[in-house]
């Protein structure tokens, strides 16, 4: 996004945290209720041409909103929505895109109250790299010929029971509704706002051997201390890589040993 667009994203989060905030708000049922908005504007193109058309008064657009779907969803949704199309949005497809990632939103800090949100960015990861090395488990999680239902069943058989509540609904969301977005970009676009709920940035870690524990402190401590903000580490193991380590940060690459590349840097910017 950007633009009007972003600008209008940001504003719909910040209304989002003062409405999960109050705990009287189930942020997991608004998770729901946002996602089926999400997929009803997803659907109805010139529904939502009309709600993003910048030639029409913002109030009208959310009394139009709030008929449309105030009996649907609770007052919690409906004002967040209306408050949406209140806004303006450089393309209309933007205003699916950001209730899309309200919903997802929602959906982790329901996992954030429960405490278990460390857990859903672990589980995202993993099942991004279960994907990633099992072909014929993508393709039929991927087949534009599969109905919804049937994913969902397979998701179901995967994760259900063995992973959180939270991170089957992320992920089933993901597959059912992917709006042309690959598998692997939605994976990694749930991993960051998972992060981003923690504050905290996100280092993929490859190494050659399994880290010990101290590793992993020392590893942290500095790419926290690199970086300036708090730093979640997703962990895999790759006995080809070069130099026994690979950290990605972002687009940012750093290859070589823990002692030589990370704590070296640590070092310059403490200096």
């Amino acid at each position: 996004m950007n633009g009007a667009s972003r600008e209008a994203l940001a504003a719909a989060r910040e209304r989002l945290d003062a409405l999960t905030d109050n705990t009287s708000v189930d942020a997991g049922s608004l998770a729901d209720e946002l996602a089926a908005v999400t997929a009803l504007l997803d659907r109805e193109v010139s529904l939502r041409r009309v709600l993003t058309d910048p030639a029409q008064p913002g109030e009208a657009k959310a009394e139009l909103a709030q008929r449309l779907i105030g009996t649907q969803v609770g007052g919690p949704a409906t004002d967040l929505v209306s408050g949406m199309v209140r806004s303006r949005w450089s393309r209309s497809r933007d205003l699916v895109d950001a209730l899309e990632e309200l919903a997802n939103i929602a959906d982790l800090t329901a996992a954030q109250r429960r405490g278990t949100l460390d857990n859903v960015e672990d589980e995202l990861f993993r099942f991004g790299r279960i994907v990633a090395s099992n072909t014929e488990l993508r393709a039929a999680l991927t087949d534009r010929a599969a109905s919804a239902q049937a994913k969902r069943e397979l998701l179901a058989s995967l994760l259900g029971g063995r992973a959180d509540a939270t991170t089957e609904r992320l992920v089933t969301r993901l597959v059912a509704a992917p709006r042309g977005r690959s598998l692997e970009a939605g994976l990694e676009s749930l991993s960051k706002l998972a992060a981003e709920r923690r504050d905290r940035m996100v280092a993929v870690v490859t190494s050659a051997v399994p880290l010990s524990d101290q590793q992993k402190q020392r590893l942290g401590g500095a790419l926290a201390k690199l970086y300036g903000r708090p730093m979640h580490l997703n962990l895999d193991v790759d006995p080809e890589v070069l130099g026994g380590i690979r950290v990605q940060v972002g687009d940012e690459v750093i290859n070589g040993s823990i002692a030589d590349r990370i704590e070296d840097a640590g070092r310059r910017l403490a200096g």
